[in-house]
């Protein structure tokens, strides 16, 4: 097949791209910016534009399929040519269906936990040398690449993101897999810009496990009450397994996890973390694995990448950063590194660098997000605010919504580097949580202030 990608470089999209030319397609596209690593993964395979910018004269009779990124516009030049010729137009999550559509589809969804679930997943699988194809949001250890295609493999497994498909596809990406077999982790509101509601939110999730192929399985997070709620309303013919999170204790900074044959040491904590493993093994038996070497091959999974990813560490002292950014995930990250460091001091600094995150209304959700931290510091810039467009939040605002009268907040970045360059790190655990980098935080100045 030739295939034309419009908004080649995003994460998602150069990543397919890179699969469908390591499958033997012909593959070009097109972008007006892009960063590294894709540009350089790009280059590598001789798939890099060599101009940036959108160039209609691309589009011809001869291209198979446009895959059309989110970062495009509905008026792009590219995109009105394609329109113009009748040449197919997929989005994103449609082509990753449209190659897998003779296979048993697996899909992760939730507002939080699929990344790494998925990472889990893919990890205990490719330890015992079974090859599956796959898409992850995530670069993983021992993985080349985030997508795989193939025409053989007899899987694909997909994380299932509820963001909308494309720029003239309205809907949300895991409507599109039709999965045999899902898992719903859990849901809390995000992406406010898209879905206003709580209400609206939650009927997504609800369209997601309306899905799944009649009879086949969904395994849901029992403890989260709206995803019991939502899988248990379901009217749809398929087998639904509830999971729940395992026992597990807490020994001087080790997490033991309670199996038949004994306490399992394990590089991942965290009650959050402990409930993606027991959804990860259910998806794993579905896949042919058994509960003893799902076992084996998940102690050595260290986390998905930017997830609870260990920056610095000295004898008495440890840094870690997380994508976290959502309220929900916030808070069970901080929690989880609370309990894994009970007797030390933790410096727990979240950066507000989304548009729901920066959203007036939306910040009452972090009530009691950073409860578990000693010492909570919130960082924000009010420039990402105007460049959102979105109302200016005050210190007021953000104090009033993570009610907690010893929040630090800070708007300067010099400000922010200041207060943690200062601080004296012994018995202590730093977690810095953020999408963003706190207006050009230096991780290697902070590895040596710890290490």
């Amino acid at each position: 097949m030739n295939v034309h990608f419009i908004a080649i470089g995003g994460a998602a999209m150069h990543n397919l791209a890179l699969a469908l030319h390591n499958k033997g397609y012909q593959v070009t596209g097109s972008d007006d910016e892009i960063f590294e690593p894709s540009k350089s993964r790009l280059d590598a395979k001789g798939l890099l534009p060599e101009a940036f910018g959108w160039f209609p004269e691309k589009i011809n009779s001869s291209l198979d399929a446009i895959v059309l990124g989110m970062h495009a516009k509905a008026d792009n030049l590219e995109l009105l040519k394609a329109q113009e010729l009748g040449l197919k137009i997929y989005s994103y999550p449609e082509f990753l269906y449209e190659q897998s559509k003779h296979k048993t589809r697996v899909v992760i969804g939730g507002s939080h936990g699929k990344t790494t679930i998925t990472s889990m997943i893919l990890h205990v699988l490719h330890y015992h040398d079974r090859d599956v194809d796959y898409m992850v949001g995530a670069q993983l250890e021992g993985f080349d690449v985030m997508v795989k295609l193939t025409e053989h493999n007899d899987f694909m497994v997909l994380e299932g993101d509820e963001y909308l498909s494309s720029p003239i596809d309205r809907r949300p990406k895991f409507h599109l897999y039709k999965p045999n077999i899902a898992l719903l982790s859990g849901i809390a509101w995000d992406h406010i810009n898209v879905f206003p509601t709580y209400e609206n939110y939650v009927k997504q999730f609800s369209i997601f496990v309306d899905s799944i192929v009649s009879g086949g399985s969904i395994n849901y997070n029992e403890e989260d009450a709206e995803v019991k709620r939502v899988v248990e309303a379901s009217q749809n013919t398929i087998r639904k397994i509830a999971y729940h999170t395992p026992e597990y204790t807490v020994d001087n900074g080790q997490t033991l996890l309670d199996t038949p044959v004994g306490a399992l040491p394990i590089e991942v904590f965290g009650k959050h973390n402990l409930n993606n493993l027991a959804g990860a093994k259910w998806i794993c038996q579905h896949m042919g694995i058994d509960e003893d070497d799902f076992y084996e091959a998940i102690a050595t999974f260290k986390g998905a990448s930017k997830r609870l990813e260990k920056i610095a560490e000295s004898k008495n002292s440890v840094a870690y950063k997380d994508f976290a950014h959502s309220p929900s995930k916030v808070e069970a990250t901080t929690n989880a590194v609370k309990e894994q460091y009970e007797n030390r001091t933790l410096i727990a600094c979240l950066e507000l660098h989304t548009y729901s995150s920066l959203n007036a209304e939306f910040l009452k959700e972090y009530k009691g997000a950073l409860d578990a931290a000693d010492v909570a510091v919130v960082f924000y810039s009010p420039h990402a605010v105007e460049i959102k467009k979105l109302e200016k939040v005050s210190h007021e605002q953000i104090a009033n919504a993570f009610e907690r009268d010893d929040l630090i907040i800070y708007t300067n970045p010099d400000d922010f580097k200041n207060f943690l360059f200062s601080q004296n790190f012994d018995d202590k655990a730093l977690l810095l949580m953020s999408s963003g980098n706190y207006g050009g935080l230096d991780l290697d100045a902070v590895r040596g202030v710890i290490g």
